[in-house]
């Protein structure tokens, strides 16, 4: 065998490695999407079987405020639903809504104080309050993930392999702006 195909082969053997690395690096980095999404996915789950808890505790003080307790299992339904399809953009707009319910849940327990002060509510309360937190932490490390992914395959020389071996891009899970703004406590008493 002459130099040339020494060289040749050497080549062919050095992006045949280059091209395994590209390929893990592209694995460990889908997977980590699939890690950050099932995160958040449990938080949901959780925050899911806990909202039916604090909806039944306001029942029983609340007897007058059955739209608010309905807009908030709505909500409730439509995350589990658009969780359920992994559907981002659905899953962004039906967490604004069920953010926007139980701020205002929150909101209209204040005009009752016997509520305010009953323990499993105050338990509940934290409780969701913490799982939102946990959410909100959780959807960063998401979007970072799905951010790396699709830079990744879309830069040269991993598009090459990413599209051969048909690695994809993910959506970020994005809430809108009138989805993410604080609530307005004392509009909310006013109306």
């Amino acid at each position: 065998m002459d130099v040339a195909g020494i060289i040749f082969w050497v080549v062919i053997i050095l992006l045949g490695f280059y091209a395994v690395t590209i390929y893990n690096h592209l694995v460990r980095i889908k997977h980590n999407v699939s890690k950050a999404w099932s995160n958040i996915d449990v938080l949901l789950k959780q925050r899911h079987d806990e909202i039916p808890k604090l909806v039944e505790t306001c029942k029983q003080y609340m007897k007058f405020e059955k739209e608010t307790l309905e807009k908030v299992m709505q909500a409730r339904n439509q995350v589990s639903a658009a969780r359920q399809s992994q559907d981002m953009g659905s899953l962004g707009a039906a967490e604004g809504m069920l953010r926007m319910g139980l701020g205002n849940l929150f909101a209209v327990a204040e005009a009752y104080p016997e509520l305010k002060a009953n323990e499993t509510f105050q338990h509940l309360q934290g409780r969701i309050s913490a799982l939102e937190s946990a959410i909100a932490d959780r959807r960063e490390f998401y979007n970072e993930s799905v951010n790396i992914n699709n830079i990744r395959i879309e830069q040269f020389p991993d598009i090459i392999i990413a599209r051969l071996l048909n690695f994809t891009a993910r959506d970020l899970l994005i809430f809108e702006e009138h989805e993410i703004k604080d609530v307005d406590v004392k509009q909310l008493f006013n109306e």
